[in-house]
Parts: structure tokens; sequence; C-alpha cells
């Protein structure tokens, strides 16, 4: 357990505040949105004063950005780098991981200055995201990788901002799409699939047709 001792109007201080400042951030900038979130209110909630603050972080920004490089700085490596996935399980498997409300689209649509660094972060994570959609078609065999990746990446954004507008969850709506989308552009698919899941089993019109249901309902 991290050592503290008391700050400024007993305030806890010790080497935990920088993560105590970062994890409170987080919380109330998920909670109440980045405007309406002051230092004062983080330096409440993360029991810090603003001069241990300031020792830590140069200003608010300076915690936004933070904030969003520590959410996924790897870009989901459980998924895209999992030894234990085919590349199409893979591409569906973003839809059950990923979280219902980004952090990423908050950011970019709460801060109108382009040039912010959080918004330059938000924008090349989703740039980087789309990207190892697309290398993960690619591997996959999809036809057209390119456009796979994007139209994955536009379905997983919008679940994500219909999710947050509704109050519902439209995730698994979105994976049932996504699993249409894929086989749609994977060559074989169905039939491969069908061979993944019974090596057995041949490869005749029927064992394909169930395949398909299989695969669209189960993803």
């Amino acid at each position: 357990m991290t050592e503290l001792e008391k700050g400024p109007r007993g305030l806890r201080r010790g080497r935990g505040a920088r993560e105590r400042i970062l994890s409170a951030s987080r919380q109330l900038f998920r909670d109440q949105g980045i405007n309406r979130t002051g230092i004062d209110q983080i330096c409440a909630v993360a029991e810090v004063s603003k001069h241990t603050l300031y020792q830590h972080f140069s200003g608010k920004d300076e915690l936004i950005a933070e904030c969003l490089r520590r959410f996924d700085p790897d870009i989901l490596p459980q998924v895209f780098e999992s030894a234990d996935l085919t590349p199409r399980e893979r591409l569906l498997a973003v839809f059950d991981t990923h979280s219902p409300l980004c952090p990423f689209i908050a950011a970019a649509v709460e801060i109108p200055d382009p040039g912010h660094s959080a918004r330059v972060y938000a924008r090349d994570y989703k740039e980087t995201f789309a990207a190892r959609l697309v290398e993960t078609a690619r591997e996959a065999g999809a036809t057209h990788p390119q456009q796979l990746g994007e139209q994955l990446a536009l379905l997983l954004d919008g679940a994500s901002v219909r999710s947050r507008v509704l109050g519902t969850e439209t995730l698994h709506t979105a994976a049932a799409i996504a699993a249409v989308l894929v086989d749609a552009a994977i060559p074989n698919a169905v039939e491969l699939l069908g061979e993944v899941r019974n090596p057995s089993a041949g490869t005749s019109p029927s064992s394909a047709a169930g395949s398909s249901s299989a695969g669209v309902d189960t993803s």
C-alpha cells in the first residue's frame, strides 16, 4: 500500500497522489463530462491540494490527455494480439470488449479546438484502431480489407454514440451486424467457419448454411 502523509489542510499526499488524481479525473469526466468538471472538484475527490495537483500536471488540459493515453494505450491487445482467436474472431471480439461509452468520442465532442492535445490523441487513437481492424481483416482474407475495417470502425463508434444518447445497450445489435459484414467480405468465410467448428464435417451446402446461421447468432 502506498505510504501517505498529511499535506496542506490535512489532505492526503504521497507517492499515490498522481494516480488518485488520474482516477478521480477519469471518474468525473465519465460521469458528468469534461467541461462540467473543475480542478477544485478533482482535488476534492482525489483528496489532494491544488498545489499537489499542479506538481504533477500543468493543468486540466494535460489531465484530459493523460486520461485518454491511459485508457487503452496498446489498442485492445487482449483482442488484436490474442493467439487464441482467429482473425475473424478478433474482428468480432472488439464488440464484446469495447467500452459502451467511448472517452475519445466524448473528448472530441466536448473540446472544440482540433489542435488540443486530447483531440489530437483521440484522432490518433481512432485512426490506429481502424488500421488494426483493416490489418486483421486482411489477415482474415477479406476481399477489401480497407473497406471492411472502416465499416467495422464506423459501426462500433455509431453503436457507442447511440448507447450514450439513448441510454440503452446497442453493442449486441452492432455485433450481429458486424458478423454479417465480416462473412460477406471474406470469401468462403461460412465454409471455413464450419471446418473450424467441426473439422470432420464436410462442406456441403447444407452444412455451410447451418454454419452461416450459427456464425451470425453466436457472434
